[in-house]
């Protein structure tokens, strides 16, 4: 199950500097390293010239959600194949200088971990990815310098995110147009700006699925950004429920 205002984020397995070791004196035994996303690498969400934007993940964004939080390591989001569990100790997620770095115990007794370890040796997963509710964020306008000349761009700061899980990926999601427009689609309905969403939809009149979203209701700025598990009412309220239910998130 995807929530329809979860966010996911990929990284390129060369950025995310994954490394298979050996565990300890184990040499059976495997540990994967790597960083599921980077700080203030700023990324293209879109087009960010006509109906997109380029966004940027601020240092400290995942300090409450990792603090409260029960994270899974998956692989390809699907949440039958579980790889590890921060509250089973077996994942360990923490910020570092470079973005959100991930600890993994893999156990190969599982047939699809033995696979996944043999799949990044072989460099066959393409990358890493983390699904997350967007909490705080801040868009401003700035100036890109283009073959064209200068042009102008909207750029989105997500201050804190609610994460749900990390994942190895075999298809990093912006290689798709679909999944790029609901990218898009499920940040404008959070953000609630009537006017940015229309600039976009007349361009790309695909977004306009997005537009009732239920995140559109969730403040999404300073103090009153709506925290994990807070309810905003109606449907939002029960997808938020159903998540954090899912995921065992504190309340």
């Amino acid at each position: 199950m995807t929530s329809r205002n979860e966010e996911r984020r990929d990284l390129a397995l060369a950025t995310a500097g994954v490394q298979l070791r050996a565990a300890g004196d184990d040499q059976s035994a495997l540990q994967f390293e790597g960083h599921a996303a980077v700080f203030n690498q700023r990324t293209a969400i879109g087009n960010p010239f006509t109906w997109g934007f380029y966004e940027e993940i601020a240092p400290g964004a995942y300090t409450k959600t990792l603090s409260e939080g029960d994270s899974r390591y998956l692989i390809d989001h699907d949440t039958r194949l579980v790889v590890s569990r921060v509250s089973a100790g077996s994942l360990r997620l923490a910020q570092d200088q470079v973005g959100l770095a991930v600890n993994s115990d893999l156990d190969t007794r599982l047939s699809y971990v033995a696979d996944l370890a043999v799949n990044l040796e072989n460099g066959n997963i393409t990358g890493m990815s983390f699904g997350f509710r967007v909490i705080k964020d801040d868009w401003e306008t700035i100036t890109v310098d283009t073959s064209e000349g200068e042009m102008q761009a909207e750029l989105r700061i997500i201050r804190e995110v609610q994460l749900f899980e990390v994942s190895a990926v075999t298809f990093p999601a912006y290689e798709g147009t679909d999944a790029a427009l609901r990218s898009v689609g499920v940040a404008l309905a959070a953000r609630g700006d009537d006017a940015a969403f229309d600039r976009r939809a007349a361009l790309r009149p695909e977004l306009n699925n997005f537009r009732h979203e239920p995140a559109a209701t969730a403040a999404t700025r300073g103090s009153d950004a709506t925290q994990p598990g807070e309810t905003t009412g109606g449907r939002q309220a029960r997808q938020m429920e159903l998540l954090a239910a899912r995921y065992r998130l504190a309340r």
